[in-house]
């Protein structure tokens, strides 16, 4: 016998809190990167700069990020089907996991980079190199505003604020370069910011990584405790046993439980099962903040579980 949560729909929509404020920010902050990316763009060319030229590469890396979750965005707002259940809800964790992907392979580009020029230092012409910092710097603080609001709504935004952080960055390490090596002439200071900028960046990176292929993977959600599901749906009355309990994560507040209940035999025949079922989604809900419309539950008589040679804990 099969007990489970009354029907709903899973619109992408309806899993992503502020869909189209999220679009908004994230198009505002696409077009002020693309801005960026064309001035740093003619600074590198006007000045020679190989860190201005390889900033502008940052830049339109950030504006790649930004268009890809500007379409996530969108394809989360897309309702669910029949041939897609939960509709586009994993479209942010997929962005997000790509972002974090690119990041961490700029990250360490910058890293070897940045050795190869402490020794092979290249001429730069610091003023006008601080000029374009300075213009790449407000742009990028812009874009970091028109994020910051919406920036723990999901996987999404967090990674497309870090890629504008990022490069925000990169263009402090441009400016305190030039500044460096116009006071001091020492060109390796170019070098040395910009390895700083990689170590501060990398490590932000590969966690948003590791978080987002967790959820790729199926894995428990962060801060769920199954053991502590197991003990509290077997601490009801009724319930002789727990297998097949899983538990993992669609997309950003969208976790989602199901376990098979042994229940006593007499409450398939007392009526106790309906009001089990309730029991059950409330205490999941309650205690681990999974809703009851994602909360699955399967009942069996204890003889049933004979015919399940597969089941496990």
């Amino acid at each position: 016998m099969t007990e489970h949560s009354h029907g709903h729909s899973h619109g992408g929509g309806g899993h992503s809190p502020g869909v189209g404020a999220q679009q908004g920010r994230l198009a505002l902050a696409l077009t002020v990167t693309g801005l960026v990316f064309v001035a740093q763009l003619i600074g590198s060319w006007i000045t020679g700069s190989l860190a201005l030229l390889f900033d502008s590469a940052h830049v339109l890396t950030d504006a790649a990020g930004l268009a890809m979750a500007l379409v996530a965005a969108r394809l989360t707002a897309r309702p669910a089907s029949n041939k897609r259940t939960w509709g586009f809800a994993r479209a942010e964790v997929l962005a997000a996991t790509a972002q974090a992907a690119v990041l961490l392979a700029v990250g360490l580009v910058v890293l070897v980079q940045g050795i190869e020029r402490l020794f092979a230092p290249t001429p730069i012409a610091a003023g006008e190199m601080a000029v374009f910092g300075v213009i790449g710097l407000v742009g990028n603080v812009i874009s970091l505003l028109i994020l910051a609001g919406g920036r723990s709504s999901n996987f999404n935004l967090r990674a497309a604020f870090l890629e504008v952080l990022n490069d925000a960055l990169g263009s402090v390490a441009v400016i305190a370069a030039a500044l460096i090596i116009g006071a001091t002439g020492w060109l390796q200071a170019d070098a040395v910011v910009a390895m700083g900028i990689g170590a501060l960046i990398l490590p932000r990176t590969v966690k948003l990584l590791i978080e987002t292929l967790n959820v790729l993977l199926e894995s428990t959600p962060a801060g769920l405790d199954l053991a502590a599901v197991r003990e509290h749906i077997l601490a009801l009355d009724h319930v002789q046993a727990v297998h097949d309990l899983h538990a993992s994560q669609i997309a950003t507040g969208l976790p989602v439980l199901t376990a098979h209940v042994v229940l006593d035999e007499e409450s398939f025949h007392d009526g106790h099962a309906p009001k089990m079922l309730d029991s059950l989604q409330q205490c999941v809900a309650k205690h681990f903040e999974i809703s009851v419309e994602h909360s699955t539950f399967q009942f069996e008589p204890p003889a049933h579980t004979r015919h399940e040679a597969g089941a496990h804990s």
